[in-house]
């Protein structure tokens, strides 16, 4: 691509990519909701570091090219990994396994057979584990590959990991590194369990195994079936191994889980099992059955990659590919490092899945706001091991864009490997007399007439009373960040309105246990959990009342300015259009959809009943009274990095103490916070030349301006 572009454009691009590549690292390592396929994220790191090759110039220090991947949480106490966890350089086909062969021989100068180490390519969260004098003291999450979260107690949980070790000393130091996961089969019974308790179920293993590791109660880690493999050393004192079988061996003997190693033959043996057996494998039989193998030169390298690609699906564990090592730790030091990667490995990633299927009808959803979203019906067709039948078309002019009709034949796969999406459409196949599908003018739920807002691609019901508004509307309203009613989760909300049993956000309040006692999967414990967990909601600040309510525009950070501005739910009922335009961050858009949804008898029916049946909201001091005796004094803080609290804990302290925090950097940002890693709000604020803030200093400024 780089031959293509002038330097203005590359310097372009290369902005561009970075962006991109800083978003969906955080969405993949920090908030474990990927939106792009790890294929997809490969090629834009290969476009931006072959553009920084082509032009070193405009090479960026804060690229993602120079540095590991990720970023560590803020929830747990941070450390600094001896040796970096470096990532791996990707391949995608056979002929980059013969490249790569190539580039090994080419590099030591010799023509002789490289003997590998091949394994499959985890997809789980890479942890290490420290033994000190044989003592397991730490284990780290690989975070950004140089400093991890410390996450000891929640790995101490997992059975198969021994706190001891033998040791030849009281000063040896053994650090191992693996990947923790959850099975497929025991994934299958956490997410049936999740559904039982109310709670949210989770995308894939990988997004439950990372997220129970994160977990800052390790009572929470220990109920889930987490397992480890380890798979390479980190730093070894007073051991002597000469190659990654010899490793392998070394902490098969000391009794950390791993995979056992053969040669081709055995791992055949071991797929051939696996394919016939009609009982999910377990972990401990897992252990006992070659799945990595040492090949002798990179034909059975090709060869291994090939029996894994073909059984993958068949395997009890999700993996996204293959990794190959040499096998001789010599030789792989002798190798080195390129950029951020060993030189002598290689992750060979499985090409995305893709499958063609057919529509066989369109149907249109109502979400929560009133959207109408069009989502294509097909026939079942496997994608990456998994059965898809639906897929989302957004709106009508991305059916419009990729001309999309019932009857169709389409190619499907898994958008972030999670998600069905029609990639395009087979015309070849179309069916003569086909016509282009339309959205309904009408709610397909209420039969009210449906509008399309000005400046806006979709079309909303606007009749706050609709059944389908009403049940999203609920979600949301129970959700953790408005009432927090955490033992409804949508499946229960689903239920409880398919039985009847709730109309309104007021009729949860009347819920009686014997009634949830009918629904299907509820017995007596769970059935008082929810019912528990609903009085527990009773008593939600102002701000939270106002953001569960669901109104258009008005997400937590303006509920918290009216809150704070009006400091009832009865003086914000009766504020006037100017009043409210009077409030700061408040425009036009949020005015009207807030005096529409307000001038409705039945909204505001409902408030009172949700009073009447016992909701007690804590009101706040007005932004009039709050002023006077505040310390930030309605200051713009706008925060970026890590740093020693969350982000939301942050804000809540700024407003309460007077200030606000919005979520990007403008002329009117008084100060930007910043933590470590601080990115492109940090740049802006240099730009504009407004006071940056460290942690010290921020806590400085609330001291000094509390003595005022």
């Amino acid at each position: 691509m780089a031959d293509k572009l002038s330097k203005s454009q590359a310097k372009k691009r290369i902005h561009e990519l970075i962006h991109i590549i800083e978003v969906n690292d955080r969405l993949y390592y920090v908030e474990d909701r990927p939106q792009i396929t790890d294929h997809e994220y490969d090629l834009l790191f290969n476009e931006l570091k072959a553009l920084e090759l082509e032009f070193p110039d405009l090479l960026q220090p804060h690229s993602p090219t120079q540095r590991v991947g990720g970023v560590p949480l803020d929830k747990f106490e941070k450390a600094d990994h001896r040796l970096p966890m470096l990532s791996l350089q990707n391949g995608f086909s056979n002929d980059d396994l013969i490249a790569f062969d190539s580039r090994i021989k080419k590099f030591l100068s010799s023509d002789k057979d490289i003997e590998y180490f091949c394994e499959p390519k985890f997809d789980g969260l890479a942890i290490e584990l420290i033994y000190e004098g044989g003592l397991l003291v730490r284990a780290l999450t690989r975070g950004d590959g140089v400093t991890g979260e410390v996450v000891t107690s929640n790995i101490k949980t997992i059975q198969p990991i021994p706190l001891k070790i033998n040791a030849k000393s009281s000063e040896s130091v053994f650090e191992v590194r693996g990947e923790t996961l959850i099975l497929k089969k025991d994934f299958a019974l956490l997410n049936d369990s999740q559904q039982e308790k109310g709670q949210n179920t989770f995308a894939n293993p990988r997004n439950a195994a990372a997220g129970t590791i994160r977990q800052l109660d390790s009572r929470i880690s220990a109920s889930r079936p987490l397992q480890m493999f380890c798979y390479a050393p980190g730093v070894l004192s007073d051991v002597n191994v000469a190659s990654q079988k010899d490793f392998l061996t070394m902490i098969q003997k000391l009794q950390l889980p791993c995979l056992d190693a053969g040669d081709l033959t055995a791992i055949k043996q071991t797929l051939s099992k696996i394919e016939k057996s009609k009982e999910p494998i377990s972990f401990q039989s897992l252990l006992r059955m070659p799945l990595a193998a040492v090949c002798k030169n990179i034909d059975e390298a090709i060869e291994y990659y090939q029996l894994i690609h073909k059984t993958r699906h068949r395997l009890p564990f999700d993996i996204d590919g293959v990794v190959i090592k040499v096998n001789s730790f010599s030789l792989q030091e002798e190798l080195g490092f390129v950029a951020r990667s060993p030189r002598w490995a290689l992750a060979s990633k499985f090409e995305p899945e893709r499958a063609q299927t057919f529509i066989k009808d369109i149907v249109v959803q109502v979400g929560r706001t009133g959207a109408l979203t069009p989502v294509a019906v097909m026939e079942p067709v496997s994608v990456g091991g998994v059965i898809i039948t639906h897929a989302t078309l957004h709106n009508q002019d991305e059916i419009d864009r990729k001309d999309i009709r019932v009857g169709d034949t389409v190619l499907v796969h898994r958008a972030g490997d999670v998600i069905p999406e029609i990639i395009e459409v087979d015309l070849s196949k179309r069916k003569k007399g086909s016509t282009p599908f339309l959205l309904p003018l009408t709610c397909p739920t209420c039969h009210e007439k449906v509008v399309q807002p000005e400046n806006e691609v979709v079309l909303r019901c606007v009749n706050p009373t609709c059944p389908s508004v009403v049940r999203e509307g609920l979600k949301h309203f129970v959700s953790r960040r408005a009432m927090n009613i955490d033992k409804l989760g949508d499946k229960i909300i689903e239920q409880l309105c398919d039985a009847d049993l709730i109309h309104a956000f007021s009729d949860l309040y009347l819920l009686k246990k014997e009634s949830l006692l009918h629904l299907e999967r509820q017995g007596e414990k769970s059935a008082q959990n929810i019912i528990d967990s609903i009085e527990a909601s009773k008593h939600p600040t102002l701000a939270r009342f106002i953001y569960a309510l669901g109104i258009r525009f008005i997400g937590e950070q303006t509920a918290r300015t009216l809150a704070l501005r009006f400091g009832s739910i009865d003086k914000l009922i009766h504020a006037t259009e100017e009043e409210l335009l009077a409030v700061e961050d408040v425009g036009p858009k949020v005015t009207e959809s807030l005096l529409q949804t307000l001038s409705k008898k039945s909204f505001l029916k409902e408030i009172d009943r949700l009073q009447k049946y016992g909701i007690k909201i804590q009101n706040p001091k007005t932004t009039k009274t709050a002023s006077a005796e505040s310390s930030l004094n309605g200051k713009n803080i706008v925060i970026t990095g890590t740093l020693p609290m969350e982000r939301n804990q942050i804000k809540d302290l700024i407003i309460s103490l007077g200030g606000k925090s919005a979520g990007s950097v403008s002329k009117k940002t008084d100060y930007v916070l910043a933590g470590a890693e601080a990115g492109s709000k940090l740049d802006k604020a240099q730009e504009l030349g407004i006071p940056i803030l460290s942690w010290e200093e921020f806590q400085s400024l609330i001291d000094t301006n509390a003595k005022k």
